[in-house]
């Protein structure tokens, strides 16, 4: 039979959910010649180890493992351009989405009436109750709300995770995609410019049947820095503008500490006095180091969280390169800031120069050095 569908499975810690996967799309899709592409971002339990075991049983099977790169849309990106099928879906692993929907929304796509279709949550005939947990439901209608905006287009579920469209769309635009969040569907409509014509499937939306939701609380997070990709990514890099959305952060934090320093030594003093300036140089280091300390919290968190460090000995190894990647940062910003003090400046504006003349030194060396590759 000819190949005429590909689903995409992107994953991270979801061994025990493989091979009922599989074998779920295998009854749902009798008749249908297929293929899974498992797009796995090197899952310390060893799901791409599972992949590869299922696929030299069922030659369907493939799996793409990623080293070094981490994400759910860019993941889906992968999978989606790696395969032959004409038509192409991405689906969860966890037994969330229900295989059964793919028949159907195939026969729209290969109908030619449809570019997509997607299963929707929120659809009449749909249901989210065996998820059990409204608290996401409330969240997901306030981010369709804002998601239909963004778009353009108006469907009762544009975060949805499960869809399909026709394999020479995605390629089309493919290098226009941001790969940034974690809904990829909301990345495709935003990006094409050609209007798509939606097909919408209800979906029943389960609970995860084995291991632990990758929806952290980081989510809403990314969600918003997808959008901001999309409105302005291409102007400023969306990365750097998280660096220093973050180190925008730190400059409150530093400020916070060097006026705590500085209240210990009394906050009026006379640049002149030597005593007085050795308290600022204290207080600057200080606030410095801590503010640094922040930053680098914050940034493995939010800004590198594709590349985020985990586990005590990688921490406090990322953090020690961070303070001595941003060493020479460190010294720009005291030596200057010190500098202003003593022919006279504030010591908060010139604080706040020391800052900026280290910023970009910083984010420079720790993408490389902190979060990437020697």
């Amino acid at each position: 039979m000819t190949l005429r569908l590909g689903i995409v499975l992107p994953t991270y810690n979801e061994r025990g959910n493989l091979r009922g996967m599989v074998e779920r799309l295998d009854a749902a899709l009798a008749g249908i010649a297929w293929e899974v592409i498992v797009v796995d971002d090197n899952s310390p339990d060893g799901t791409a180890d599972e992949a590869r075991a299922i696929g030299r049983e069922d030659p369907r099977v493939r799996v793409i493992q990623r080293i070094g790169r981490r994400g759910l849309s860019s993941a889906a990106i992968e999978g989606m351009c790696a395969t032959a099928a004409p038509v192409v879906a991405v689906m969860d692993a966890d037994h969330q989405h229900d295989p059964a929907l793919l028949p159907g929304m195939l026969s729209a796509i290969e109908s030619g009436d449809y570019d997509l279709a997607y299963a929707s949550r929120f659809a009449e005939g749909a249901s989210t109750e065996a998820w059990g947990r409204p608290d996401r439901v409330k969240a997901s209608g306030l981010a369709n709300r804002i998601a239909n905006k963004v778009t353009g287009v108006e469907l009762t579920d544009p975060m949805s995770g499960y869809f399909m469209l026709r394999s020479e769309v995605l390629r089309a635009d493919a290098h226009r995609l941001s790969g940034v969040g974690f809904k990829i569907l909301l990345d495709i409509l935003a990006t094409v410019e050609q209007p798509l014509r939606i097909k919408e499937v209800p979906m029943h939306f389960a609970a995860r049947a084995d291991g632990e939701s990758k929806l952290d609380r980081t989510v809403v997070f990314e969600f918003l820095v997808g959008l901001y990709d999309k409105w302005l990514g291409r102007i400023i890099p969306t990365r750097f503008a998280l660096f220093g959305t973050i180190g925008a952060l730190g400059v409150v934090v530093h400020m916070a500490v060097l006026a705590m320093v500085l209240g210990l030594f009394g906050a009026e003093f006379a640049v002149s006095h030597y005593p007085k300036e050795t308290a600022f140089i204290a207080g600057q280091t200080t606030a410095a180091l801590v503010a640094m300390t922040f930053n680098f919290v914050l940034n493995n968190e939010l800004t590198y969280a594709d590349k985020r460090l985990r586990g005590f000995l990688p921490l406090l190894t990322g953090w020690v390169r961070f303070l001595l990647t941003c060493a020479f940062g460190l010294l720009a910003n005291i030596g200057a800031a010190t500098a202003l003090v003593r022919i006279g400046f504030n010591p908060y504006p010139a604080a706040i120069v020391g800052i900026v003349l280290g910023s970009v030194w910083n984010f420079a060396l720790s993408s490389k050095f902190v979060w990437g590759k020697y």
